[in-house]
């Protein structure tokens, strides 16, 4: 059975990556690249939003692999990007 603080971590993860997609929609740039990136930033923002005070439950320990794979994901991201601007001369 899932705990009020999980399930108001979930919801609120699931209502900021409905209003991504949403506004990525509105703007016409909806792309899986932005949008793992603002559910990346979303997930961090919630994260911290959410943190109890005082006891951290086993749960929210897991959070960290979480966020740890997303940032190993962005950096990965921000490489491929990175090498799709640089000019054929410079990389190796």
């Amino acid at each position: 059975m899932a705990t009020p603080r999980r399930m108001r971590f979930v919801r609120g993860q699931l209502a900021w990556m409905v209003a991504t997609v949403l506004f990525l929609s509105v703007f016409g740039s909806l792309s899986a690249e932005l949008f793992f990136t603002c559910s990346l930033i979303g997930l961090l923002v919630v994260t911290e939003l959410t943190a109890p005070g005082n006891v951290t439950p086993t749960w929210r320990s897991r959070l960290r692999w979480l966020t740890a794979l997303g940032l190993v994901g962005f950096a990965s991201l921000v490489a491929r990007q990175l090498l799709a601007v640089l000019p054929p001369e410079v990389i190796p």
